[in-house]
C-alpha cells in the first residue's frame, strides 16, 4: 500500500464516521439512546473478532492480559461511555451537522488536557483553540448567550472523547494490543449503557429489529470496518496528517444531515463551522512542523 492509497482509506473512514451520525439519529426512531448504544457497541465488539482472529493466526496479536492492559481497557471504556452516551443523547436535540462539528472539537481539547499532564503545546495549537472557540460561538451560541441542550451535551462529550484519546495514547506507549483493548472498551461501554437502559428505558426485541439497519451500520461499518481501515492506513500515514484527514468527519456529517434530513445551516452557522474546521487543522500544525524538520 502506498501513501496515496492510505490517505484515500482514511478519507473513506472519515466518510463512514460522518454518515454514522445519521445512523445514530435514525436508530433512535425505535430505541432510546442507551439501548441503541448497547446494541451498537455489542455489535461493534463482535465485528472485531474476525480481525483479532486474523492477527492471532498471523502471530501479530499478543495474548497478554496483564494488569496494565485491564487498567487501560476499563479506563478507556469509561471515557468512551462518557463521550458516546452524551453524544447519543445530545444528538436528539441538535442537528447531525452541529453534532459532528462539536464532537470534532476533541482534537483541540486533547492538547489542552495535555497541559495538565505537563505536555507542551505550540503556538499553532493556541491559535487553533481560539479559532475553534470562536467558531463554536457562531455555530451554537444564541442571541441571549445561551447554548442549546443538545449542543451542550455533545460539547461535554467532546471532553470525554479527548480524555479517551489521551488514554489510548498512553496505552500505545506501553505496547498494549489495540484490537483487544478496543474489544474490551466496547464491552465496558455496552455494559454501562445497559445499566442506564435498565434504569431509565423500556424496550422490546421488536424495537431492536426495527432499528437493526442503523445498529448494523453503527456497529459493523462505523466501528468494525472503519476501525480496521484506520488501523491499516495509519501504518503508512503520519499521525498528524491522519488526524487532519479524519477531521473531515465533521464535514461529511454536515453533508449527511443535508442529504437525509434536509438540515440547512445559516450563514452564521457556516462561518462557525469554517472557523472550527480551521482551528482543528491548525491544532495539528505542530506535528506537521516536526515532520518537516525530521525530513530535512
Amino acid at each position: 500500500m502506498n501513501s496515496f492509497q492510505a490517505n484515500l482509506i482514511l478519507l473513506i473512514t472519515a466518510l463512514i464516521w460522518g454518515f454514522g451520525f445519521v445512523a445514530q439519529r435514525m436508530g433512535m426512531d425505535h430505541l432510546g439512546p442507551y439501548a441503541f448504544n448497547v446494541c451498537r457497541f455489542l455489535v461493534g465488539a463482535l465485528s472485531l473478532l474476525p480481525l483479532l482472529f486474523f492477527l492471532r493466526k498471523n502471530g501479530s496479536a499478543s495474548s497478554d492480559f496483564n494488569r496494565s492492559f485491564w487498567k487501560f481497557s476499563i479506563f478507556a471504556g469509561f471515557a468512551l461511555f462518557g463521550g458516546a452516551t452524551l453524544q447519543q443523547v445530545g444528538i436528539q436535540y441538535t442537528t447531525v451537522g452541529k453534532a459532528g462539528f462539536i464532537t470534532g472539537l476533541y482534537v483541540v481539547i486533547v492538547p489542552i488536557l495535555g497541559l495538565c499532564l505537563r505536555q507542551k503545546i505550540g503556538r499553532w495549537t493556541v491559535i487553533g483553540c481560539i479559532l475553534a472557540v470562536l467558531g463554536l460561538y457562531f455555530l451554537s451560541i444564541k442571541q441571549d448567550f445561551s447554548m442549546g441542550w443538545g449542543e451542550t451535551l455533545v460539547l461535554i462529550g467532546a471532553f470525554f472523547w479527548a480524555v479517551h484519546v489521551q488514554v489510548i495514547g498512553a496505552s500505545n506507549k506501553r505496547n498494549l494490543n489495540p484490537i483487544k483493548l478496543a474489544l474490551v472498551q466496547y464491552l465496558v461501554c455496552a455494559a454501562l449503557n445497559l445499566l442506564l437502559s435498565l434504569l431509565f428505558e423500556t424496550f422490546l426485541f421488536d424495537q431492536v429489529i426495527l432499528a437493526s439497519g442503523a445498529i448494523l451500520y453503527a456497529g459493523i461499518v462505523s466501528v468494525g470496518i472503519a476501525f480496521t481501515l484506520q488501523v491499516i492506513a495509519q501504518k503508512k500515514v503520519d499521525p498528524s496528517r491522519a488526524a487532519i484527514i479524519l477531521n473531515l468527519e465533521a464535514v461529511f456529517a454536515v453533508l449527511a444531515g443535508w442529504l437525509f434530513f434536509t438540515e440547512l445551516l445559516t450563514v452564521k452557522e457556516w462561518l462557525g463551522c469554517g472557523l472550527m474546521f480551521l482551528g482543528m487543522i491548525l491544532s495539528q500544525m505542530k506535528g506537521q512542523e516536526h515532520e518537516q524538520v525530521a525530513e530535512s
